[in-house]
């Protein structure tokens, strides 16, 4: 009987205590029981307190883009998952974001795009959140995957983003235009 075995035992155990919390969480997600105890796994190896802060989140997800800073794009990520606005992101929080990322539909999806680039909760896109998203993006990639990129790239981008969305050019996306121009 190694540590490893007792601590598997004891994982599972825990798991085990909730087996309501998994099964309403399996009703609501598109995730098997199984999945779903392997992604418990996951994230209390790297969350043991059952809970993400802001700062361990930004950590993680840094290991993902060694070669720029995703300091920033992880702060819009991390609000998009937090659903609740609490500062922290609980597994169900997680599962029920990954679970349209990786299983919804193309609706859910760009429902959940819409609210990751709506910074302010407003129900609106406004040209300066989407350029914090772009800047934020960029970021992220590094220098080395666009070398040579201008200043006013992210700019430019948020410009051609509005032409094609704002359909009633009122300076915003709503929801609509926002999901009408990307099923296009």
């Amino acid at each position: 009987y190694s540590a490893d075995t007792v601590e598997d035992e004891m994982e599972m155990a825990t798991v085990r205590h909730r087996p309501e919390a998994l099964e309403l969480l399996e009703a609501q997600s598109k995730f098997t029981k199984k999945e779903l105890q392997i992604l418990y796994r996951g994230f209390k190896n790297e969350c043991p307190s059952g809970v993400v802060n802001e700062e361990t989140f930004k950590e993680i997800y840094s290991q993902f883009f060694p070669q720029g800073d995703s300091t920033t794009y992880a702060h819009f990520l991390f609000n998009a998952f937090d659903t609740d606005h609490n500062g922290s992101v609980s597994f169900e929080d997680f599962v029920m974001g990954l679970s349209i990322l990786l299983r919804g539909t193309v609706q859910e999806k760009l429902n959940w795009a819409f609210n990751l680039y709506d910074i302010n909760k407003d129900g609106y896109i406004t040209k300066e959140e989407m350029l914090d998203i772009m800047k934020a993006i960029y970021d992220m990639m590094g220098k080395c995957t666009y070398p040579v990129l201008k200043e006013d790239a992210p700019r430019q981008h948020v410009e051609t983003f509005f032409q094609k969305m704002d359909k009633n050019k009122d300076g915003v996306v709503t929801i609509d235009e926002f999901i009408e121009s990307c099923q296009k």
